[in-house]
């Protein structure tokens, strides 16, 4: 059986772009596949690179768990677990620094990327590929889901296995293949960029009501008067209903937008009540689950139990070969 391993950032509570192209699909992936084993783990560790602050991320890792609760992860389909509650990972992370060649890391395009624009050039950014590294090969993973983004990071963990094995003479670590989808949808933000947090422009559907309509509101819109006719193929608005509505609600939409007479605050009002319907009962579990953290912690403990009995064989067979056990 194959296992297939996903990494969730956890800088904050998910917004409607992550709900969109990541949760959804890959729980409807598991749903779907009964011949792979899934693993998903919260990259806590990794957002120390830029938070430092520990009650920030204690109530995002929480908010993150919680998102993927409420919209129906198994935890009995898949390990569900905190990366920094498997402190094997940090282990196997230096045990691969030392293999880690300065030229591979100096020139990966995410440290390149972030060290020109950050005021904080940590050398957690610097080996930030090797934990990545770690956190697929401590679990033996075939397949990892990944954006074109991220697929540097996947090939220098094939390399780092390659290597380590060709060293130690022994095929210990698993070579990892990138799974990439083609197919990613793109979620537009409020401001019409690629809904991302770095850009301010967010859908939080967990919002209380009247907060998310505030955001809802906040979609920026031409200036077209009421009564003209209006063209929905360039309307963020039209553009985040047609998302989610079935095709008859979205062809009713477009038909109110050519006809005229008809707002933006009349659309934008269309998409919070699709929001609120659509999500009622994401939002409620989301809720509770932000309400009773212990639930959280249930159910993630669960998952790191199942992950330290997978990832302790695989590091001692590391430290026997390397003179540590």
């Amino acid at each position: 059986m194959a296992r297939v391993l996903t990494g969730i950032q956890s800088s904050g509570r998910p917004h409607l772009g992550n709900i969109l192209g990541a949760i959804v699909p890959a729980i409807q992936l598991i749903e779907q596949n009964s011949k792979e084993e899934s693993f998903i783990f919260i990259a806590d560790f990794h957002s120390l690179t830029s938070q430092k602050d520990g009650a920030i991320r204690k109530q995002n890792t929480l908010a993150v768990a919680a998102a993927w609760l409420a919209f129906g992860l198994d935890i009995e389909k898949t390990v569900f677990y905190r990366q920094s509650r498997i402190p094997e990972v940090a282990e196997l992370s230096w045990y691969l620094n030392c293999f880690a060649p300065f030229p591979m890391l100096a020139n990966a395009h995410s440290f390149k990327d972030k060290s020109s624009r950050l005021a904080d050039v940590n050398a957690g950014l610097f080996t930030y590929p090797v934990l990545m590294a770690a956190d697929i090969l401590l679990y033996s993973a075939n397949l990892v889901p990944v954006g074109k983004d991220q697929l540097q990071h996947l090939e220098m963990a094939r390399d780092l296995a390659s290597t380590f094995n060709h060293t130690l003479e022994e095929e210990i670590l698993t070579l990892p293949e990138a799974r990439i989808a083609e197919d990613v949808m793109t979620i537009p933000g409020t401001d019409g960029q690629k809904m991302s947090k770095s850009y301010q422009n967010i859908l939080d559907i967990f919002l209380p009501e009247k907060e998310l309509k505030k955001n809802v509101n906040a979609i920026i819109t031409d200036s077209t008067p009421l009564e003209e006719p209006k063209d929905p193929d360039t309307c963020t608005v039209f553009k985040l209903y047609s998302l989610m509505a079935s095709p008859a609600q979205t062809q009713a939409l477009r038909a109110q937008y050519l006809a005229g007479n008809f707002g933006y605050g009349h659309a934008k009002k269309e998409l919070l009540d699709l929001l609120l319907t659509k999500f009622a009962a994401e939002r409620a579990r989301f809720d509770f689950f932000m309400n009773h953290p212990e639930e959280i912690e249930t159910r993630l403990i669960a998952g790191e139990e199942k992950a330290r009995r997978v990832a302790l064989p695989l590091l001692n067979r590391v430290r026997e070969k390397l003179g540590f056990l």
